[in-house]
Protein backbone atom coordinates (compact mmCIF):
# COMPACT_ATOMS: atom_id res chain seq x y z
CA UNK A 1 0.00 0.00 0.00
CA UNK A 2 2.46 2.48 0.83
CA UNK A 3 4.55 1.79 -2.69
CA UNK A 4 1.54 2.91 -4.41
CA UNK A 5 1.12 6.06 -2.48
CA UNK A 6 4.36 7.10 -3.13
CA UNK A 7 4.48 6.07 -6.65
CA UNK A 8 1.05 7.92 -7.02
CA UNK A 9 2.17 11.30 -5.09
CA UNK A 10 5.99 11.08 -7.48
CA UNK A 11 3.57 10.32 -10.48
CA UNK A 12 1.48 13.85 -9.31
CA UNK A 13 4.71 16.04 -8.70
CA UNK A 14 5.78 15.00 -12.02
CA UNK A 15 2.92 16.04 -14.22
CA UNK A 16 1.70 19.16 -11.94
CA UNK A 17 4.46 20.79 -10.77
CA UNK A 18 7.28 19.74 -13.29
CA UNK A 19 9.67 18.55 -10.44
CA UNK A 20 13.02 17.99 -11.88
CA UNK A 21 13.94 14.41 -12.20
CA UNK A 22 16.68 14.65 -9.58
CA UNK A 23 14.32 16.24 -7.17
CA UNK A 24 11.84 13.15 -7.50
CA UNK A 25 14.29 10.47 -7.32
CA UNK A 26 15.53 12.23 -4.13
CA UNK A 27 12.13 12.48 -2.84
CA UNK A 28 11.26 8.31 -4.24
CA UNK A 29 14.79 7.12 -1.98
CA UNK A 30 13.47 9.44 1.05
CA UNK A 31 9.65 8.26 1.18
CA UNK A 32 11.05 4.55 0.42
CA UNK A 33 13.64 5.01 3.76
CA UNK A 34 10.12 6.16 5.93
CA UNK A 35 8.26 3.31 4.48
CA UNK A 36 10.62 0.93 5.60
CA UNK A 37 10.93 2.28 8.74
CA UNK A 38 7.38 2.78 9.67
CA UNK A 39 7.06 -1.53 8.31
CA UNK A 40 9.58 -2.44 11.46
CA UNK A 41 7.41 -0.76 13.99
CA UNK A 42 4.32 -2.21 12.09
CA UNK A 43 2.93 1.12 11.35
CA UNK A 44 1.59 2.29 7.49
CA UNK A 45 1.07 5.43 6.16
CA UNK A 46 -2.78 5.30 7.21
CA UNK A 47 -2.44 4.70 10.45
CA UNK A 48 0.80 6.89 11.84
CA UNK A 49 0.06 9.78 14.08
CA UNK A 50 2.25 12.98 14.34
CA UNK A 51 4.53 11.54 16.66
CA UNK A 52 5.37 8.60 14.58
CA UNK A 53 6.90 11.43 11.68
CA UNK A 54 8.55 13.02 14.41
CA UNK A 55 10.07 9.64 16.03
CA UNK A 56 11.58 9.60 12.61
CA UNK A 57 12.92 12.45 12.08
CA UNK A 58 14.63 11.94 15.92
CA UNK A 59 15.92 8.80 14.15
CA UNK A 60 17.56 10.76 11.14
CA UNK A 61 19.09 12.97 13.63
CA UNK A 62 20.47 9.90 15.39
CA UNK A 63 22.22 8.16 12.66
CA UNK A 64 24.01 11.23 11.41
CA UNK A 65 21.81 12.70 8.62
CA UNK A 66 23.06 16.06 7.22
CA UNK A 67 20.67 18.52 8.26
CA UNK A 68 20.13 19.58 4.47
CA UNK A 69 19.06 15.91 3.48
CA UNK A 70 16.71 15.91 7.18
CA UNK A 71 15.13 19.28 5.53
CA UNK A 72 14.36 17.37 2.42
CA UNK A 73 13.43 14.02 3.90
CA UNK A 74 10.40 15.94 6.17
CA UNK A 75 9.68 18.12 2.87
CA UNK A 76 8.98 14.67 1.31
CA UNK A 77 6.94 13.50 4.09
CA UNK A 78 4.98 17.02 4.28
CA UNK A 79 4.36 16.86 0.15
CA UNK A 80 3.05 13.08 0.59
CA UNK A 81 0.68 13.57 3.48
CA UNK A 82 -0.54 17.11 1.75
CA UNK A 83 -1.36 14.68 -1.44
CA UNK A 84 -2.76 11.98 0.69
CA UNK A 85 -5.39 14.36 2.85
CA UNK A 86 -6.37 15.90 -0.92
CA UNK A 87 -6.85 12.65 -2.14
CA UNK A 88 -9.30 11.81 0.18
CA UNK A 89 -6.72 8.90 1.69
CA UNK A 90 -6.41 10.54 4.83
CA UNK A 91 -9.07 12.51 6.97
CA UNK A 92 -6.08 14.87 8.71
CA UNK A 93 -2.95 15.73 7.29
CA UNK A 94 -0.50 14.40 11.00
CA UNK A 95 2.61 16.40 9.09
CA UNK A 96 0.87 19.13 8.86
CA UNK A 97 2.35 21.51 12.26
CA UNK A 98 5.73 19.44 11.92
CA UNK A 99 8.40 22.55 11.57
CA UNK A 100 11.72 21.22 11.01
CA UNK A 101 15.37 23.58 11.43
CA UNK A 102 15.66 24.25 7.76
CA UNK A 103 18.25 24.05 5.38
CA UNK A 104 21.89 25.94 7.17
CA UNK A 105 22.02 29.46 5.15
CA UNK A 106 25.50 28.63 5.01
CA UNK A 107 27.70 29.73 1.43
CA UNK A 108 29.10 26.69 0.01
CA UNK A 109 33.09 27.28 -1.26
CA UNK A 110 33.40 29.39 -4.25
CA UNK A 111 36.80 29.54 -6.18
CA UNK A 112 39.37 32.81 -6.62
CA UNK A 113 39.11 34.76 -10.35
CA UNK A 114 42.71 33.89 -10.42
CA UNK A 115 41.72 29.52 -10.02
CA UNK A 116 39.12 30.14 -12.40
CA UNK A 117 41.37 31.61 -15.21
CA UNK A 118 43.36 28.47 -14.56
CA UNK A 119 40.37 26.32 -15.13
CA UNK A 120 39.58 27.75 -18.23
CA UNK A 121 42.75 28.09 -20.05
CA UNK A 122 43.31 24.46 -19.07
CA UNK A 123 39.92 23.76 -20.26
CA UNK A 124 40.53 24.72 -23.84
CA UNK A 125 42.94 22.52 -24.05
CA UNK A 126 41.74 19.48 -22.00
CA UNK A 127 40.98 16.42 -24.66
CA UNK A 128 41.97 13.71 -26.83
CA UNK A 129 40.88 15.66 -30.00
CA UNK A 130 40.19 19.09 -31.01
CA UNK A 131 36.58 18.16 -30.79
CA UNK A 132 36.85 17.50 -27.36
CA UNK A 133 38.99 20.35 -26.20
CA UNK A 134 36.38 22.77 -28.39
CA UNK A 135 33.59 21.15 -25.97
CA UNK A 136 35.50 21.24 -22.70
CA UNK A 137 36.46 24.89 -23.67
CA UNK A 138 32.90 26.06 -24.36
CA UNK A 139 30.94 24.25 -21.56
CA UNK A 140 33.24 25.60 -18.86
CA UNK A 141 33.21 29.14 -20.38
CA UNK A 142 29.26 28.53 -20.24
CA UNK A 143 29.16 27.34 -16.63
CA UNK A 144 31.44 29.95 -15.43
CA UNK A 145 29.33 32.72 -17.79
CA UNK A 146 26.06 32.12 -17.06
CA UNK A 147 26.03 29.68 -13.30
CA UNK A 148 23.44 27.72 -14.73
CA UNK A 149 22.96 24.14 -12.98
CA UNK A 150 25.11 21.28 -14.20
CA UNK A 151 21.75 19.65 -15.47
CA UNK A 152 20.62 23.16 -17.15
CA UNK A 153 24.06 23.12 -19.12
CA UNK A 154 24.28 19.08 -20.49
CA UNK A 155 20.99 19.42 -21.80
CA UNK A 156 21.03 22.75 -23.51
CA UNK A 157 19.09 21.91 -26.80
CA UNK A 158 21.04 23.17 -29.65
CA UNK A 159 18.58 25.37 -30.86
CA UNK A 160 18.91 27.81 -28.40
CA UNK A 161 22.40 28.03 -29.18
CA UNK A 162 21.82 28.62 -33.07
CA UNK A 163 22.74 32.23 -34.45
CA UNK A 164 25.54 33.93 -32.08
CA UNK A 165 22.68 34.76 -29.38
CA UNK A 166 23.83 37.34 -27.02
CA UNK A 167 21.33 35.85 -24.53
CA UNK A 168 20.43 31.61 -23.87
CA UNK A 169 17.00 30.49 -22.93
CA UNK A 170 17.56 28.70 -20.12
CA UNK A 171 15.05 25.89 -18.77
CA UNK A 172 15.37 25.58 -15.13
CA UNK A 173 13.57 23.25 -12.11
CA UNK A 174 10.09 23.19 -12.24
CA UNK A 175 10.44 23.91 -15.88
CA UNK A 176 10.67 27.70 -15.10
CA UNK A 177 12.62 29.80 -18.27
CA UNK A 178 14.87 31.98 -17.89
CA UNK A 179 17.38 34.43 -20.01
CA UNK A 180 21.16 34.32 -18.92
CA UNK A 181 23.55 37.00 -21.11
CA UNK A 182 26.52 35.39 -22.90
CA UNK A 183 29.85 37.13 -22.21
CA UNK A 184 31.80 37.98 -24.91
CA UNK A 185 34.30 35.25 -24.21
CA UNK A 186 31.46 32.71 -24.24
CA UNK A 187 30.17 33.31 -27.34
CA UNK A 188 33.71 33.03 -29.09
CA UNK A 189 33.59 29.31 -27.59
CA UNK A 190 30.38 28.35 -28.39
CA UNK A 191 31.09 29.29 -32.15
CA UNK A 192 34.52 27.28 -32.41
CA UNK A 193 32.21 24.26 -30.69
CA UNK A 194 29.31 24.97 -32.73
CA UNK A 195 31.04 24.70 -36.16
CA UNK A 196 32.69 21.56 -35.04
CA UNK A 197 29.84 20.08 -33.75
CA UNK A 198 27.66 20.56 -36.84
CA UNK A 199 30.11 18.92 -38.55
CA UNK A 200 30.46 15.84 -36.82
CA UNK A 201 26.73 16.34 -37.02
CA UNK A 202 26.63 16.10 -41.02
CA UNK A 203 28.88 13.23 -40.96
CA UNK A 204 27.01 10.97 -38.65
CA UNK A 205 24.01 12.11 -40.84
CA UNK A 206 25.76 10.97 -44.03
CA UNK A 207 26.35 7.58 -42.24
CA UNK A 208 22.51 7.28 -41.28
CA UNK A 209 22.75 8.82 -37.91
CA UNK A 210 19.65 10.92 -36.60
CA UNK A 211 21.07 14.38 -35.71
CA UNK A 212 20.43 14.75 -32.10
CA UNK A 213 18.57 17.67 -30.47
CA UNK A 214 21.42 18.36 -27.78
CA UNK A 215 24.30 21.28 -27.85
CA UNK A 216 26.54 18.37 -26.16
CA UNK A 217 25.34 14.92 -27.70
CA UNK A 218 26.48 11.95 -26.69
CA UNK A 219 25.40 8.29 -27.65
CA UNK A 220 23.98 7.41 -24.10
CA UNK A 221 20.69 7.14 -23.15
CA UNK A 222 20.15 10.40 -22.17
CA UNK A 223 21.02 11.65 -25.60
CA UNK A 224 23.45 14.32 -24.39
CA UNK A 225 26.70 14.21 -21.98
CA UNK A 226 25.99 13.12 -18.28
CA UNK A 227 25.74 14.97 -14.97
CA UNK A 228 28.69 12.17 -14.13
CA UNK A 229 30.94 12.86 -17.21
CA UNK A 230 30.80 16.69 -16.69
CA UNK A 231 32.02 16.08 -13.10
CA UNK A 232 34.61 13.83 -13.95
CA UNK A 233 35.59 16.39 -17.21
CA UNK A 234 35.72 19.26 -14.25
CA UNK A 235 37.82 16.94 -12.11
CA UNK A 236 40.15 16.07 -15.17
CA UNK A 237 40.85 19.79 -16.27
CA UNK A 238 41.16 20.69 -12.81
CA UNK A 239 43.65 18.61 -12.42
CA UNK A 240 45.56 20.18 -15.49
CA UNK A 241 45.30 23.34 -13.64
CA UNK A 242 47.25 22.46 -11.02
CA UNK A 243 44.05 22.91 -9.18
CA UNK A 244 42.62 20.56 -6.09
CA UNK A 245 40.18 18.07 -7.83
CA UNK A 246 38.79 18.10 -4.56
CA UNK A 247 37.93 21.29 -4.07
CA UNK A 248 36.56 22.36 -7.67
CA UNK A 249 33.11 20.96 -8.11
CA UNK A 250 30.86 22.60 -11.11
CA UNK A 251 28.83 23.87 -8.44
CA UNK A 252 31.54 25.90 -7.35
CA UNK A 253 31.85 27.45 -10.68
CA UNK A 254 28.15 28.56 -10.05
CA UNK A 255 29.24 29.70 -7.10
CA UNK A 256 32.13 31.74 -7.97
CA UNK A 257 29.81 33.06 -10.64
CA UNK A 258 27.50 34.83 -8.39
CA UNK A 259 30.26 35.74 -5.73
CA UNK A 260 32.24 37.88 -8.61
CA UNK A 261 29.25 39.35 -9.98
CA UNK A 262 28.59 40.58 -6.11
CA UNK A 263 32.19 41.87 -5.36
CA UNK A 264 31.50 43.61 -8.83
CA UNK A 265 28.77 45.41 -6.95
CA UNK A 266 25.69 43.56 -8.93
CA UNK A 267 22.22 43.56 -7.53
CA UNK A 268 21.28 40.57 -5.11
CA UNK A 269 17.67 40.26 -7.36
CA UNK A 270 19.42 39.95 -10.43
CA UNK A 271 21.46 37.45 -9.27
CA UNK A 272 18.36 35.59 -8.10
CA UNK A 273 17.11 36.13 -11.80
CA UNK A 274 20.90 34.69 -13.08
CA UNK A 275 20.59 31.59 -10.53
CA UNK A 276 17.37 30.82 -11.45
CA UNK A 277 16.38 30.91 -7.50
CA UNK A 278 12.57 31.18 -7.23
CA UNK A 279 12.91 32.54 -4.11
CA UNK A 280 15.44 35.53 -2.89
CA UNK A 281 16.38 33.90 0.40
CA UNK A 282 17.90 30.79 -1.47
CA UNK A 283 20.18 33.91 -2.78
CA UNK A 284 20.63 35.86 0.84
CA UNK A 285 23.52 33.46 1.32
CA UNK A 286 25.27 36.06 -0.90
CA UNK A 287 24.92 38.80 1.42
CA UNK A 288 28.22 38.25 3.14
CA UNK A 289 29.85 39.48 -0.09
CA UNK A 290 27.69 42.92 -0.13
CA UNK A 291 28.61 43.24 3.45
CA UNK A 292 32.33 43.42 2.37
CA UNK A 293 31.83 45.63 -0.50
CA UNK A 294 29.56 47.70 2.16
CA UNK A 295 33.03 47.91 4.43
CA UNK A 296 35.07 48.36 1.72
CA UNK A 297 33.35 51.21 0.32
CA UNK A 298 33.04 53.22 4.01
CA UNK A 299 36.47 52.81 4.46
CA UNK A 300 37.49 54.00 0.85
CA UNK A 301 35.37 56.57 0.70
CA UNK A 302 34.06 58.03 4.25
CA UNK A 303 35.92 61.52 4.69
CA UNK A 304 36.49 60.35 8.35
CA UNK A 305 37.88 57.08 7.48
CA UNK A 306 40.16 58.67 5.21
CA UNK A 307 41.61 61.36 7.72
CA UNK A 308 42.37 58.01 10.06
Amino acid sequence: MMERWISAFLEARAAELDAAANTLAAYGRDLADFSRWLERRGLDFASLQRGDIEAYLMHCTQTGLAPSTRARRLSAIKGLFSFAFEEGWRGDNPAIRIKGGGRPKTLPGTLSREDVEALLEAARNSGRSAQEKARNGCMMELLYATGMRVSELVSLPVAAARGDPEMLLVRGKGGRERLVPLSPHARTALRAWLAIRDREEEAARARGHPPSRFLFPSHGKAGHLTRHRFHALVKEIARAAGLDPAVVTPHRLRHAFATHLLEGCADLRAIQILLGHADISTTEIYTHVLDENLKRLVNTHHPLAKEK
